[in-house]
């Protein structure tokens, strides 16, 4: 086998789906659990102000039983900075979205936050195993996404996943590589997530070299209506694996 590339479930459908009637089914903290026991590598959240998913409450839950690597996305309001001082997850992730989007839509532009960045981040650093910034595929923000002090950067991978689906498969991933191979020239790890899938999910992987880790939890909630958590999360785990031919 070439190289592993973690897979961490974002639970925030789960959420979702308990919030919709109210009460606690399903239970999002044995859900968690599951997927770490069905294999998952890592369990990821984002909350967000109006709690529309995952509540503050959640996320204290969450830390309490999460044995593999714990991610917390969001916006760096003051409330969510003191939030991972207070939880002091392995992994945080930093979103340019404001609270009002649906879900997260772009990158952040590293040149023109740069300064914002660096601060934020060492503040987060203090808390945090490591902070990581979602970005465009665009290989001339990688330098200055560096120079935030970021430990990685996450692929924003929309635009991969709706190329893949037209059938231009080498046009859909180029501009990830270019970015991925600049982000391993100034020593960055590289992420993904968004719209990856069972179809979509392979490809990438087998493509991008120095892919750690992706962030699958839409499509992951969907595959298990038809196939059983269990057997999803196995599935997206094969798709992970690549082996030397």
């Amino acid at each position: 086998m070439r190289k592993h590339t973690k897979l961490s479930v974002n639970v925030n459908k789960i959420a979702t789906i308990r919030n919709a009637r109210g009460g606690n089914n399903p239970n999002l903290i044995e859900v968690a659990k599951d997927c770490e026991l069905f294999g998952a590598e890592g369990i990821t959240v984002h909350p967000r102000p109006d709690e529309r998913h995952i509540r503050r409450s959640d996320v204290f839950n969450l830390n309490k039983v999460v044995t593999t690597e714990f991610n917390i996305e969001g916006y760096p309001s003051s409330e969510f900075i003191q939030l991972i001082h207070e939880i002091k997850p392995e992994q945080v992730t930093l979103v340019p979205d404001p609270p009002e989007v649906l879900t997260s839509n772009n990158g952040w532009d590293t040149v023109k936050y740069g300064d914002f960045l660096k601060v934020v981040i060492a503040d987060l650093k203090k808390s945090a195993g490591r902070v990581s910034i979602f970005l465009n595929p665009n290989p001339n923000l990688v330098e200055s996404a560096k120079a935030t002090g970021a430990d990685r950067i996450e692929l924003y991978t929309e635009q991969y996943a709706h190329k893949y689906a037209e059938g231009n498969h080498e046009n859909a991933i180029a501009p990830y590589l270019a970015t991925a191979l600049k982000a391993q020239e100034f020593e960055l790890g590289v992420n993904a997530g968004h719209d990856l899938d069972l179809n979509n999910l392979h490809y990438l992987t087998k493509k991008m070299e120095n892919l750690l880790e992706v962030s699958i939890g839409h499509a992951l909630v969907c595959d298990s209506l038809y196939h059983g958590l269990q057997n999803t999360i196995q599935m997206y785990l094969e798709r992970l694996r690549i082996y030397e031919e």
